[in-house]
């Protein structure tokens, strides 16, 4: 599955999970939005990431279909390493993503909820990109110049 069709699954099972949605699940999206607030971001930005990354597994159990739970699975697991890529400059990113996408499902809003993920992930991948590009070019400048040959 590519990084586009996982974004575009994720977005229908939020807006499955806004239609199934119970008190108890939103009582547990809101918990897990909590928590990962009340994490540091440094030194242990990785436990952060798994914070953030739960919430998005939340949607998947709220909808009860078994391949969207999957789907869910799949995605949080890849926002765990678009997270940690990112590193802690994403957390306020994250933060206020997920405060928007608790207002939307609150307001029963699945198109905007499904919307809010769609570009919080797309956001999140461009900058695990630009991460990895910028930490390519630093490895770049650091490298040793082979040795020229005399002629």
């Amino acid at each position: 599955m590519t990084d586009e069709q996982l974004i575009g699954m994720l977005a229908v099972t939020t807006q499955t999970a806004c239609h199934h949605m119970t008190s108890c699940h939103l009582a547990a999206l809101t918990d897990g939005v909590a928590q990962a607030e009340r994490l540091p971001a440094k030194p242990h930005w990785d436990r952060k990431a798994v914070a953030h990354a739960a919430v998005i597994g939340m949607l998947g159990d709220a909808t009860g279909d078994p391949v969207l739970v999957r789907t869910a699975g799949l995605a949080a697991g890849w926002t765990y390493d678009l997270a940690v890529a990112a590193g802690p400059a994403a957390d306020g990113i994250i933060l206020g993503s997920r405060r928007r996408l608790l207002s939307y499902l609150r307001a029963g809003d699945g198109e905007a909820a499904a919307q809010e993920i769609e570009k919080h992930l797309r956001v999140l991948s461009l900058m695990e990109r630009l991460s990895r590009s910028g930490a390519e070019a630093s490895t770049a400048r650091r490298a040793p110049a082979a040795p020229r040959n005399a002629a």
